[in-house]
């Protein structure tokens, strides 16, 4: 009860929460960044589902490691009951979202990606209250996830109108992304009350990553090392990123709301943009009018998700 206390507290939560929004938001321009690296084509889909997968499976043996040595015994999924949370948390949290995630990047801009993938917050909020009703859907949450989705027609509004400047294969790919990590967190919630969030997150890397390795080997991608230590180092970067976010992360979701974590998640865009602005150059997409006010929806979207969060808080 100590530790759900602690990490309860908003003085910790908060914190905490903002450092996996800077690591995911820095993940837009990095994996942009690694795709030249090693010499990825955007059209070459099996080569990034393979890319994604080494970056897995090296952050599914960080998390089991690091979580090991801190828990002082060996974590793994002791029956077929965790073997089963594993597998199922995988498919939704590693296989599902990012086989999406990376192809749907590749198709699309840092900037618009770090936006449309936001909506995850909102979709978290459809799953858990009208899906797996874990939670109770709120007039502040359904008029939140109408301001949020508002900022996906804003973002994909061109002068021929809706549509124009969306891609099945991007823009698409990225909003289904944000659905299955939106299951995978629910699921994390489930799991975890009586499965340790740690050994899940590590092993459903693990299997997952391993998964997208075969695959895309066997599909017929390729990595190609022409970039010697840069590429190491960033691939190692990218492990980091999924090993630290998605274990803290997911220790959040255990003592705290979906809505209460998701909230925090506004920061999410707002690090991919401006990181994608410097590193990517796309400072003149970042800053468009188009896109801040696609932006201004969703962050304001999920500023009233949690205004009556906020609202019982203060009467507490």
């Amino acid at each position: 009860m100590e530790n759900k206390s602690k990490l309860s507290k908003l003085y910790i939560c908060i914190p905490l929460a903002l450092f996996c929004c800077f690591l995911w938001g820095s993940a837009f321009p990095s994996i942009k960044v690694g795709y030249k690296l090693f010499d990825i084509a955007a059209e070459d889909s099996y080569s990034q589902i393979l890319f994604a997968g080494i970056r897995f499976f090296l952050a599914g043996i960080m998390v089991i490691i690091v979580g090991s040595i801190m828990q002082k015994r060996v974590l793994y999924p002791k029956n077929k009951a965790e073997i089963g949370k594993t597998v199922t948390l995988s498919l939704f949290q590693t296989i599902l979202q990012y086989t999406l995630f990376y192809i749907g990047l590749a198709h699309t801009s840092g900037v618009k990606s770090s936006i449309l993938i936001a909506v995850n917050v909102f979709f978290s909020i459809m799953v858990s209250t009208l899906i797996f009703r874990i939670e109770r859907l709120t007039i502040q949450k359904s008029i939140g996830a109408v301001l949020g989705f508002a900022g996906i027609v804003v973002i994909n509004l061109t002068a021929d109108g809706f549509g124009g400047g969306f891609a099945f294969n991007g823009e698409g790919f990225m909003l289904l992304s944000s659905l299955a990590y939106s299951v995978s967190g629910v699921l994390i919630k489930r799991y975890s009350e009586k499965s340790d969030t740690v050994m899940l997150s590590g092993w459903q890397f693990l299997f997952g990553g391993a998964f997208m390795m075969l695959f895309g080997f066997a599909a017929g991608g390729s990595i190609t090392q022409t970039s010697g230590a840069k590429g190491i180092l960033m691939i190692m970067y990218l492990a980091f990123i999924s090993a630290a976010a998605y274990t803290i992360w997911g220790l959040l979701l255990k003592y705290n709301s979906v809505s209460k974590i998701s909230v925090i998640g506004l920061m999410n865009p707002v690090f991919g943009v401006i990181l994608s602005a410097v590193f990517l150059g796309e400072a003149a997409e970042a800053f468009s009018l188009k896109n801040l006010l696609a932006l201004f929806f969703v962050c304001i979207g999920i500023i009233v998700v949690n205004a009556k969060f906020s609202l019982q808080k203060r009467k507490s």
